[in-house]
């Protein structure tokens, strides 16, 4: 078995057990934050390699001492300054000897790390004496000595050294800096109705609400899928508002019986705690849009800037006239957020709002961004869907130039198509219609990876993940990982796609053998194609996601980076 000598960083979560046995999905929530925004970032700045996650803990294998001294250090300084969530980490860092299995680690240089993060003090770093002795004294002089220990199950004893935050222990609660503009989160709207059927109509209203907050540049709203992920539970309003790092809360209820619908709103000041407006409509179900004017204009009203009300008035274009439409326009939209084999059904839903509306923009657009998400979906593609894609989101724009989900729909397929100029028009012009669109953002960053500004594409994926930091739906994270593989920082994308191995996306492990081939390691890229071509179905072409990258590149150098990589892993290319 391979042996090398690494710097071994172990990282673990402090009292996690009893964090989720008082809030399971907050703490789960809560690692996942600290993960993207802290943990993640730092240990890709100074060259760490994630070797796994372990629950409540993580390890980190590095080629210098200095790398992982100062990655440890950074990551519990960055968690005192900005008070990161509720996660509190206690980090070991050991050199020593170590066994390599495929991409996994064993020996005492790990045992050794572990048993190093059990002695750190609550937010501090605990280091061995010899990672002390290998470091300049610029930085071996922060820590203190502490004496030596009788480390468990290790059989000498050995000399170790603290390092501590200022304050002795981090920050406990989130105080993630706000944005400059007001933020804001919508709530999923309670449904009241005592049906389960009408859940769709409940999460339409709310949705259509951040649509319109939405168009306001100078508000900050948070993506529907990170504020529905509170979807079903008893929401503590104060750690809902740090969890999405927004001052306002809006939340409410839809109760729709026959032909009559009450809607409940109120805007709840996050920091404090204090109700700024709360109002309750009862209409015909025919008025239901002016029951969203109303909302969105009432809750610009009390935010402060004192948003002028005229561009409330002037925020709501009406996706349809038909209330019939409308709903299956919403069931169209309920089912494309769920993706997967839900896609079909959007489609579905939204050809049936167009038999009653064939100038509904909105219904096209959805069948444009279905069509286009499903060709990487083993269970609804077929042939041709980008083509479909292009059609459906041509026809929404010829319906509605106004309409920001319209230039969108339309800039993803035409950047699917590898039309980049095109492409680039109309999603610069979604994203000056709704500078709130996390899922727009997630557009442009892919279209800065596959048109010579990968750099760019991980400015912009970072934004969209603070507008949409609970969800990896409108910024999906194979994003980050292209955009690591075209600057040819191949590791950074195996950590990446080392991440998604859980999520239903079947070519990861592809990509993680290309990844590794370019960095000479053929034995893991064997392994994660047998994985990849394990999951293929024989009707499904394996050489689409291929044809796809040198079809989105828009520079020669940029598809011989792709080349070289599929050649590297056997495929003909």
């Amino acid at each position: 078995m391979e042996r090398r000598l690494s710097a071994i960083l172990a990282a673990d979560v402090i009292g996690f057990s009893k964090m989720m046995s008082q809030d399971e999905t907050g703490t789960l929530y809560a690692l996942k934050e600290h993960r993207a925004r802290v943990f993640d970032p730092l240990m890709q700045r100074h060259n760490g390699r994630l070797v796994k996650l372990m629950g409540d803990g993580a390890l980190v294998e590095f080629a210098s001492v200095v790398d992982a001294v100062e990655c440890a250090i950074a990551i519990q300084t960055e968690q005192s300054n900005t008070g990161e969530g509720t996660v509190a980490l206690r980090i070991g860092v050991h050199l020593g000897d170590v066994m390599i299995d495929g991409e996994d680690i064993y020996g005492d240089g790990v045992n050794i790390a572990s048993r190093l993060e059990a002695q750190a003090n609550s937010g501090g770093v605990c280091i061995s004496g010899i990672v002390h002795d290998s470091l300049g004294p610029n930085i071996a002089n922060v820590f203190s000595d502490g004496g030596t220990q009788q480390l468990k199950n290790i059989r000498r004893p050995m000399q170790v050294y603290h390092w501590d935050t200022p304050e002795g222990a981090p920050v406990t609660t989130m105080n993630t800096p706000l944005p400059q503009k007001p933020s804001i989160a919508v709530m999923p709207f309670a449904n009241m109705s005592g049906d389960q059927e009408q859940e769709y109509f409940s999460d339409g209203v709310a949705e259509d609400v951040i649509t319109e907050l939405s168009r306001f540049s100078e508000l900050f709203v948070i993506a529907r899928n990170s504020s529905f992920a509170f979807k079903g539970q008893s929401i503590d309003i104060k750690l809902a508002g740090q969890k999405l790092a927004v001052q306002y809360i809006v939340e409410g209820s839809v109760r729709k019986v026959g032909s009559r619908v009450r809607v409940t709103a109120q805007l709840i000041d996050a920091l404090s705690g204090a109700h700024l407006w709360a109002d309750r409509y009862d209409r015909e179900l025919e008025d239901i849009f002016e029951v969203q004017d109303d909302v969105v204009r009432a809750i610009v009203a009390v935010l402060p800037g004192r948003i002028a009300e005229a561009g409330a008035e002037n925020s709501r274009r009406k996706p349809t006239e038909s209330l019939t439409a409308f709903d299956y326009l919403l069931r169209g939209n309920h089912a494309l957020a769920r993706r997967g084999e839900n896609l079909k059904r959007a489609i579905e839903f939204y050809n049936s709002a167009l038999k009653i509306d064939p100038e509904c923009a909105a219904a096209y657009a959805g069948i444009s961004l279905a069509e286009g998400m499903s060709i990487w979906d083993l269970s609804t593609y077929s042939d041709n869907p980008l083509s479909r894609a292009y059609e459906a989101g041509k026809q929404a724009l010829a319906l509605d130039q106004a309409d920001y989900r319209s230039h969108a729909a339309f800039g993803q397929a035409t950047r699917q198509l590898g039309q980049h100029s095109v492409a680039r028009l109309h999603l610069q012009r979604a994203m000056a219609l709704n500078p709130n669109s996390a899922e727009v953002l997630g557009f442009w960053a892919m279209l800065q990876n596959y048109t010579g500004d990968p750099e760019g594409g991980v400015e912009t994926y970072f934004r969209a993940i603070h507008l949409d930091p609970l969800s990896q739906e409108n910024v999906r994270p194979e994003i980050l990982a292209e955009a690591y593989y075209m600057m040819g920082e191949y590791q950074k994308s195996i950590d990446v796609l080392k991440s998604m191995l859980k999520l239903p996306i079947f070519y990861v492990h592809q990509q993680l053998a290309i990844a590794y081939a370019r960095l000479g390691d053929m034995d893991a890229a064997s392994h994660h194609m047998e994985q990849y071509r394990s999951q293929l179905p024989a009707s499904y072409d394996e050489n689409l996601l291929y044809e796809s990258h040198i079809r989105l590149c828009e520079r020669e150098e940029d598809r011989e980076q792709w080349r070289i990589g599929y050649c590297l892993i056997g495929m003909e290319v």
